[in-house]
């Protein structure tokens, strides 16, 4: 442990490489007892994902997920096993991959590192005290982050024991990837120990390369050259001499009770001269156990080698046991991900077994035990999760079985096939009853299908492990890629069992890797992209799932339809459950996902971008500036890089342009290449053969540009006044001289002529076909033309300068001048251009300047708007969505997106990267932005249109007013405007506009009448119409109220005459010279009820005279709180100031004391509420504690919420209350994106039982619970929110449908505004 270098185990195959490390990791806390190590195995090549970043955070996430256990002081096993059954199969039991119990809670602490990938917290990060894990991590951050964890965790105390085996069996140079990703020297308190192969030389040179000698070697070292070049201490296994293996194989013979003869024995030493490796050792045991003293034995009775012996072993069991059943028990086990329980291989062999007759009948489990018997020495048993499952004991027996019985693709896929049908529960074996887990270590037959979660208990789930582990593989190798999609990838059942199984890193994986079938591509994408956006949370609670990606998904189900079906999945599994929170209206999102991110495969991150493209293909090239390339498509979520060798040298690259289909790239040896995008399997080079001035120096002027015009391609270069345009197929190239340096170039294909933007403002115009100067424009303020936009229809064109004027001018003529047709001006600040952007469908035109961004209507060429930077910021970039209805920018040393409506001038979403953006591309499909790295984040364009077109109101909501039914509700935001939502078309219908702010709305208990208080005037709308029916002016009213027969209004003034008035039409019944605060109408419509200086008074709604007082003989102390009880007419609870709860029957004037409630019980009125039956008041919020009364069982309750309680609110039927509350006090050990957002909560005001709870993405501002079940959430931002309180004990269904919402389609998205309902012009009624 005193030297600083890896230890390399090497050897030949079979020499006990992965044997011997197995034992040193159950050895190593033994061997040093002076220190407690964390000793990580990893078993590369049997990970779920073998690429260097899976394998790279499965090694970082092993490590501090081991230390932290450390920091907490929690009991620690002598062996590690892995978290995730399939992340380099972490472990220090070489028989155990990754046993995992679903039933341990695995989060002892803080998620440091998700794998794929996970978490990457970099050296310049404040340590490890945030667990954040970053989505888009690149390979340079992951190594990156590995040499910080194994630099600050590893302690003289707590060394880090290191063991890696397997990287030479890793395609692809991954083994070297993985070697040159860990420090060199090792830090201190770290230990390697890497096995190799022997054979794998190249491999073994990377380990020396990157560990070199490190000063001169102690006279005690070994003189092994190789060892001392390298740096590395070198461990050569070799085969056992002769002897040694005889006398293990007598050893062996001896145990089973048999012996050889003199002669036989002359034959088995010269078999173990030929080959004396331990397993030929064993399978010589198997072989020579078959002898007797009489055998007739030649040369020929032992097979030379390992494989031979192993095929011959097979040969003798096919004899025994039949050829069909040893064959199959072989391919089976072979095929398998992990091993096959003995049960699972009796149910496999009893199905469709070919040849019965051989065994004399169907195959029984005691003919597999017989089998298993006589392979007891080669088949191993090892734990997987709750398991003992059967694996060979070396590779090699899997090798030998593929070429004996597998040799074709076909077979292979049969096999395959039938383990996928038998472990999706379609195939159950001869006696009908299929797999199923019990609580037993063992599978049991006895249910009729294998689910992917089975309950055990009524609160209690198992998770099908087997199935999870298998079944994913056998569909990918059997070629049934739509069914792994459709009942796997796009499946909520899998995706619950993966995360309850602690697999969520590898879910997120496969959901990247199977790219075979595209069909589901971008949804794949979607959830791999919530889920890991949601990691952090759902380690910690994995059961939320649905919640999670209901609300991720629901917004978007116009895009995906497909996720209409795991939608329904979701609903139904709640129904199941009998309670949840249903997402029935989404909330206007405020950001939007990333569908992918892709990084190319660069070791330092140190390397930029030097330049970026992208084609109409989708296509997006990088070049960065060590000189490499790399092209992302958009159908894969991966980079790969591009490579042009010529005369045995690889070029780099310089720069990279694009235009329509093709990529222009400059190598920095001055050779251009095209390369089509249509045809992306070849490159042309573009050979220039008139030569600008500049070459003379050795150096050309950097491309700035080209275009392309059907077969031929134009280029300019960088300040300089010529182009050159190139005949792809005829391979010639002609120049043409502008009169100042070249800025852009458009083509028109109708007139086949070429307009050239110059930096005098300058547009020469050129005939391709006879390179004919036809004519120019000059712009009169000399500045440089940036962009031409080419109207073909019209034949004009526009041109964009410097400055951000635009000059309009007529082409139509060759013969003639262009003539000058409109001249605008820019008004705004004078500044460069950044960039410019058009969209046709449209008719836009952006400018991008640092203060602003100017938007021009193309089809009358005046400017449409303009959108100043937020203050104290500037603009880098921006550009238009696809369908042009959005603008996207980038803003100077920000790492937010923001976007804006371009119909309102609102922003309405901000995307989020984790790095400082580049630029921004668009794609046929998607908005990318590229970070310096050359990283890519990459969005949906229909999601951010989706996003972006959301109707909210312009500020927090304020109020809210829910019909009977629930299906139609009302907002208010304090603006001039009231919106009527639908639920039936899941948007605002009709917005009711006010001539001022509106302060108050009151709906109608029959739904029929809406009114409105706006600065002092009373508006009565019919709800259903929109029409304003009545403007009342006069009363100077402060609040408005409606009795429960709908029939009478009454409106409260603070300082003048409150007016009870017949609806809808404001003929006053009469007046009430009191002022009543916080006043109600009684049920039966008589009294209006309110305070007036602590006394709680009723005033008659016929006659408007006081003619009630609450008054208590023994207290005279104020009245604090009280509630006309809808259900009990007349009675009226009244609590005051002391406590004392009390009941006062209008119509009889008596008073009833019932009890005394204790001082902290005492009710706070800002939060006061009772149910209309009086059976429960919510008495007040304290912290994170609910208080209320039951008065039906005439006790006290206080209910605990997570977090501090910010509303709360009671359901109209007495069944539910809701809150919602602030968990992130209760979790300050983590700031992740769920656990640091607010949780609406309800619960089951009955039995106190939590029905369900969902987050919520932004802060609420008002809180409505409906009478069917329905909660309403209004948010700051002016967005809605509706759920669903899914309950089996309430005899209730969902009053709304999905397919209801998508009743109306929509042409266009953005014509979703309500239909604006004009108020009268003035006030037609008039109170004096």
């Amino acid at each position: 442990m005193d030297q600083q270098r890896p230890l390399v185990v090497s050897g030949g195959p079979c020499t006990g490489k992965t044997v011997l490390i197995a034992h040193c990791a159950e050895q190593i806390k033994v061997w040093l007892p002076d220190c407690d190590p964390v000793v990580i195995s990893c078993f590369c090549n049997l990970s779920f994902s073998t690429s260097p970043k899976h394998l790279l955070s499965s090694i970082c996430h092993q490590i501090a997920h081991k230390y932290e256990e450390q920091s907490l002081s929690q009991p620690q096993p002598e062996s590690w096993p892995c978290k995730n059954p399939n992340e380099c199969s972490c472990k220090t039991n070489y028989t155990s991959i990754s046993a995992v119990d679903p039933h341990n809670d695995c989060h002892h602490g803080k998620q440091i590192c998700d794998s794929d990938p996970g978490f990457c917290e970099t050296p310049d990060s404040q340590g490890l005290d945030s667990s954040v894990i970053k989505v888009d991590v690149s390979l340079s951050e992951l190594e990156e982050h590995l040499v910080f964890i194994l630099t600050q965790l590893p302690s003289a105390k707590h060394p880090l024991v290191l063991i890696l085996d397997g990287l030479d069996q890793l395609e692809n140079n991954v083994g070297a990837q993985i070697i040159s990703s860990i420090p060199s020297p090792l830090p201190d308190a770290v230990k390697l120990i890497i096995t190799v192969s022997s054979s794998r030389t190249g491999l073994l040179q990377a380990i020396k390369l990157h560990y070199p000698q490190q000063g001169s070697r102690s006279s005690s070292a070994s003189d092994d050259d190789s060892e001392e070049q390298s740096g590395c201490a070198s461990i050569q296994l070799q085969s056992e001499d002769r002897k040694q293996c005889a006398k293990l194989l007598e050893s062996l013979l001896n145990s089973s009770g048999r012996k050889v003869t003199s002669g036989q024995q002359v034959l088995v030493n010269q078999a173990l001269t030929s080959c004396s490796l331990p397993l030929y050792v064993r399978l010589l045991h198997a072989h020579t156990s078959l002898w007797h003293s009489d055998s007739d034995v030649n040369e020929s009775s032992l097979p030379d080698g390992v494989h031979s012996s192993i095929s011959a072993l097979l040969y003798h069991l096919e004899q025994k046991h039949g050829s069909s059943l040893m064959a199959r028990l072989a391919s089976y086990v072979s095929l398998s991900r992990t091993g096959l329980c003995e049960s699972e291989l009796v149910d496999l062999l009893s199905y469709n077994y070919d040849s019965p007759a051989e065994c004399g009948g169907p195959i029984s489990q005691v003919d597999v035990e017989r089998l298993l018997m006589d392979l007891k020495n080669f088949l191993i048993k090892r734990p997987i999760t709750d398991f003992q499952v059967l694996f060979w004991v070396s590779r090699h027996f899997k090798l030998v079985v593929t070429k004996r019985y597998l040799g074709t693709h076909g077979v292979r896929r049969k096999i395959h096939s039938e383990m996928a049908d038998y472990f999706s529960g379609r195939r159950v074996g001869r006696n009908e009853k299929p797999f199923v887990v019990s609580l037993a270590s063992e599978p049991e037959h006895e249910q009729v299908s294998q689910p992917f979660i089975f309950p055990v208990t009524e609160d209690v789930c198992q998770v099908n492990m087997r199935k999870i582990l298998e079944l994913p593989h056998h569909l990918e190798q059997s070629g049934r890629l739509e069914e792994l999609e459709l009942e796997l990838l796009m499946s909520l059942g899998f995706h619950q069992a993966m995360v309850q199984g602690d697999m969520l890193s590898d879910l997120i994986a496969m959901l990247k890797a199977y790219e075979g079938s595209t069909k589901f591509l971008r949804e794949k994408w979607l959830i791999a992209s919530t889920l890991k956006s949601s990691a952090c949370f759902l380690q910690s609670s994995p059961l939320q799932l649905p919640e999670v990606m209901e609300t991720n998904l629901l917004p978007y189900l116009d895009i995906f339809p497909a996720f209409e079906g795991y939608v329904r999945d979701i609903r139904q599994y709640r129904k199941k459950n009998g309670k949840g929170v249903e997402l029935v209206l989404c909330p206007t999102p405020c950001s939007v996902l990333p569908i992918c991110y892709v990084g190319p495969n660069i070791k330092t991150r140190t390397t930029r971008v030097a330049e970026i493209a992208c084609t109409e293909c989708d296509v997006v090239a990088e070049v960065m500036d060590d000189g490499s390339a790399w092209i992302w498509e958009g159908s894969i979520c991966d980079f790969y890089k591009l490579s042009l060798i010529q005369d045995q040298q690889e070029l780099k690259f310089a720069g990279v342009k694009s235009n329509c289909k093709f990529l222009l790239l400059s190598t920095q040896c001055n050779k251009l290449f095209v390369w089509d995008g249509a045809n992306p399997q070849s490159l042309i080079e573009v050979k220039e053969s008139l030569k600008p001035k500049s070459e003379s120096s050795q150096t050309l002027s950097k491309i700035e540009g080209f275009i392309s015009c059907q077969e031929m391609i134009c280029i300019w270069r960088k300040k300089e006044s010529f182009f050159s345009v190139f005949d792809i197929a005829n391979n010639t190239s002609t120049r043409f001289h502008c009169e100042s340096s070249v800025i852009c170039l458009v083509a028109s294909f109708r007139s086949f002529s070429l307009y050239c933007g110059q930096e005098d403002g300058t547009v020469s115009i050129f005939d391709l076909t006879t390179s004919r100067l036809l004519g120019t424009c000059l712009n009169s303020t000399n500045s440089a033309i940036m962009q031409i936009v080419l109207c073909e229809e019209e034949q004009e064109i526009a041109c964009v300068d410097r400055s951000g004027s635009v000059d309009l001018w007529d082409v139509a003529d060759k013969k003639q001048a262009p003539k000058l047709l409109k001249e605008n001006f820019n008004q705004g600040k004078s500044s460069s251009i950044l960039n410019t952007d058009y969209s046709k469908a449209t008719s836009t035109l952006l400018v991008c300047q640092i203060h602003q961004v100017t938007l021009w209507n193309t089809f009358n060429w005046e400017i449409w708007d303009q959108f100043l930077a937020p203050q104290g910021k500037a603009f880098s970039q921006a550009v238009l969505s696809l369908d042009g209805h959005l603008f996207l920018a980038l803003l100077d040393h920000f790492t937010i997106i923001l976007v804006w409506r371009v119909s309102t001038g609102d922003c309405v979403l901000s995307l989020e990267t984790n790095r400082q953006p580049l630029s921004l591309i668009k794609t046929a499909s998607d908005i990318v932005c590229v970070s310096h790295d050359g990283c890519l984040t990459v969005w949906d364009s229909e999601m951010i249109n989706a996003a972006g077109k959301a109707t909210k109101m312009r500020s927090e909501v304020k109020g809210m007013a829910v019909e009977q039914t629930g299906k139609c509700f009302y907002t208010t935001d304090g603006s001039e405007n009231v919106w009527r939502w639908s639920l039936d078309v899941g948007f605002p219908q009709f917005t009711f506009l006010h001539a001022g702010d509106v302060e108050k709305i009151q709906l109608s208990p029959n739904n029929s009448h809406l009114l409105s208080l706006s600065a002092g005037e009373i508006y009565v709308w019919q709800a259903e119409t929109g029409e304003n029916i009545a403007r009342i002016n006069g009363g100077s009213a402060a609040d408005v109220l409606i009795t429960p027969s709908s029939k009478f209004g009454v409106s409260i003034s603070k300082h003048g005459l409150s007016h009870v008035w017949k609806l809808p039409h404001g003929a006053i019944v009469c007046n009430i010279h009191q002022y009543l605060s916080d006043a109600q109408v009684s049920a039966e419509g008589t009294f209006l009820v309110g305070l007036c200086n602590g006394d709680l008074l009723a005033a008659s709604l016929w006659s408007g005279s006081i003619s009630k007082r609450f008054s208590c003989v023994e207290n005279s102390e104020h009245v604090v709180a009280f509630q006309c009880l809808l259900d009990h007419p007349n009675f009226v609870v009244v609590l005051t100031a002391s406590g004392a709860v009390y009941t006062w029957k209008l119509s009889e004037e008596t008073v009833c004391r019932h009890f005394q409630l204790p001082r902290r019980f005492h009710c706070q009125p800002q939060d006061f509420q009772m149910l209309p039956d009086g059976n429960y008041a919510l008495l007040s919020i304290d912290h994170n504690s609910i208080n209320f009364l039951d008065l039906s069982r005439i006790r006290l309750c206080s209910l605990k919420a997570e977090g501090p309680v910010i509303k709360a609110c009671l359901d109209k039927t007495g069944c539910y209350v809701v809150y919602v509350c602030n968990p992130s006090s209760q979790e300050q050990s983590c700031a992740c994106y769920l656990h640091s957002k607010l949780i609406l909560t309800v619960v089951r005001l009955s039995d106190r039982e939590r029905i369900g709870s969902v987050h919520l993405h932004k802060n609420p501002s008002a809180l409505t619970v409906g009478k069917q079940q329905s909660v309403f959430v209004g948010y700051e931002d002016g967005s809605l929110g509706v759920f669903f309180v899914s309950d089996a004990t309430i005899d209730k269904e969902l009053v709304w449908d999905r397919e209801i919402l998508k009743s109306e389609p929509i042409k266009c998205p953005f014509d979703r505004e309500p239909i604006r309902c004009f108020y009268q012009s003035k006030p037609n009624i008039t109170w004096s």
